[in-house]
């Protein structure tokens, strides 16, 4: 399953590159509070678009499923990212699902509205519940604010969570009588934009969040309340002041080399034009809920983010329709290079930096279309954003450490970024450090200077390493052929220096 982009991309790679030459450093602020962050910014995403289920975590009849129809390879790899939290089942889908017709024996199957497909509603809330327990995760519920009821969503909070009454009568019906306790529910996915089924104004959405809260907190006070929001002030301050007082979480999505319309894969050196973007959507964000005087309470969850939208040519094309076939183009191997792997650990570190406020993030998805676990009948291939994640959620420790990093500028034409993007993170007693350093450059290793004194460390002669990198810039994993993985390794500490290699995600292990 080659296909070979090399030729395409490899004319571009260099085309207007250069960096601007700095004295690369980072500095521990000095008398700067370390900030304890929540693991659940390794989150994951999963929707029923093309094979992210179906096909993907679940192929009943699949020797490599379980007695429940669960791939076991996915289970596993699953557990290797640690993720601690799924959000399901939509997405554009969950703006004409409809919840109960997934549950029980008698289930039919249904026409998809949102990606003009038939679903046969065989993997519904029960089996998601069960498979997020198998994996090890929170299961993080989506509801229906576009074509559904605001009493269909709270009455899918009793379904898992009460322990009297109809809907919970019907979970013990179905094999549960115990509550699956679903903690995390968000009203409504992108309600905001005209590619979603039951798009909503400004007006009418704080109103209807705040009201389908009320209902849903009526089945269950204990649960965490998100609604769909945006890193703009004329949708999220309407919000805030209707339905703000009932919420936890913004939800808010990011995609930043947009490919719904062009399959081709967006070159290296522009996909690192895009590793700043995430700051900016999170700092307006911040931004907003401060003028809301509500960023003491409301935290940020970035549940759906990821380098690259997904190809689905013809959304929102009600009139001339969807091209279905294409939609497994998302599944070239070769598209998924270091660019991914770079900008997944860019962004991890941009949530980190802001820990205090983004609690939750959510990689979407998790499997097939852009996700870091590709599945096919025989197997799994790990992409490369799956070591990166890996390694984050392995190898970080629990603790933020605010620094100033200052870093020379990758260029390409009239963009620039910094060549490296720097976060370091310590235990609780300030003996051991991990460094996380990106070098977006395509072919240079760039020396960091680094603040072993500010860390309360001998400079040392040489420092141990993890790195995930590539014998270029463009490779890529494939079925049978890893060829980027992490590996372990010792730096040399030249002059308090660290060369970092060429388009690398590098871990530095200091104690």
């Amino acid at each position: 399953m080659r296909h070979n982009y090399l030729g395409l991309f490899l004319a571009a790679l260099l085309a207007g590159v250069s960096s601007l030459s700095a004295q690369n450093s980072m500095t521990i602020k000095e008398g700067a509070e370390r900030v304890k962050y929540n693991p659940m910014v390794f989150g994951a995403f999963l929707e029923h678009f093309d094979n992210q289920v179906y096909g993907g975590v679940f192929s009943p009849g699949s020797p490599l499923s379980d007695e429940d129809g669960f791939r076991k390879d996915v289970i596993e790899a699953v557990k290797e990212l640690k993720v601690p939290i799924v959000r399901w089942p939509g997405g554009c889908f969950v703006s004409g699902y409809h919840w109960k017709d997934a549950v029980g024996p008698d289930r039919q199957s249904v026409w998809d509205k949102a990606w003009q497909v038939e679903d046969p509603n065989t993997f519904g809330t029960d089996e998601f519940v069960k498979w997020c327990h198998k994996v090890g995760c929170e299961p993080f519920i989506c509801t229906n604010a576009g074509t559904g009821t605001m009493e269909e969503m709270s009455d899918w909070v009793e379904y898992c969570n009460q322990t009297v009454g109809k809907f919970a009568r019907q979970r013990a019906a179905n094999g549960s009588p115990e509550p699956f306790n679903v903690k995390y529910w968000s009203i409504g996915n992108e309600n905001w934009g005209r590619h979603e089924l039951g798009e909503k104004s400004a007006e009418e959405w704080g109103p209807l969040v705040a009201e389908s809260a009320k209902l849903m907190l009526s089945a269950d006070k204990n649960i965490k309340l998100f609604a769909a929001a945006l890193p703009a002030s004329y949708w999220t301050l309407p919000l805030l002041e209707k339905a703000g007082y009932l919420l936890d979480f913004v939800s808010i999505h990011g995609y930043w080399v947009p490919h719904d319309i062009s399959k081709d894969p967006t070159t290296y050196l522009t996909c690192m034009m895009r590793t700043d973007g995430p700051e900016n959507s999170i700092s307006n964000t911040i931004g907003i809920l401060e003028e809301a005087k509500v960023d003491d309470r409301i935290k940020i969850a970035f549940d759906e983010w990821n380098l690259r939208g997904w190809y689905h040519p013809g959304i929102g094309d009600l009139k001339n329709g969807y091209n279905y076939a294409a939609r497994r183009e998302n599944d070239i191997p070769s598209t998924y290079t270091m660019a991914d792997a770079i900008f997944s650990a860019c962004f991890l570190n941009t949530c980190l930096r802001h820990a205090d406020v983004v609690d939750i993030a959510c990689i979407s998805p998790i499997t097939n279309t852009r996700g870091p676990i590709f599945v096919h009948p025989e197997g799994i291939v790990r992409r490369t954003s799956f070591y990166a994640m890996k390694m984050y959620s392995n190898d970080l420790l629990p603790y933020y450490v605010p620094t100033t990093n200052s870093v020379g500028k990758l260029v390409s034409g009239d963009q620039s970024t910094g060549v490296l993007d720097i976060l370091l993170t310590s235990d609780e007693a300030g003996r051991k450090y991990v460094c996380s350093i990106s070098n977006k450059d395509p072919e240079r290793a760039v020396p960091l200077t680094i603040d072993f004194k500010g860390m309360g460390v001998k400079t040392p002669k040489k420092v141990s390493a993890r790195i995930l990198s590539g014998k270029s810039a463009l490779d890529y994993n494939d079925i049978g052929e890893e060829r980027v993985k992490p590996y372990d390794t010792t730096l040399t500490v030249k002059d308090g220096a660290v060369t970092i290699p060429a388009h690398s995600v590098t871990f530095l292990f200091i104690e």
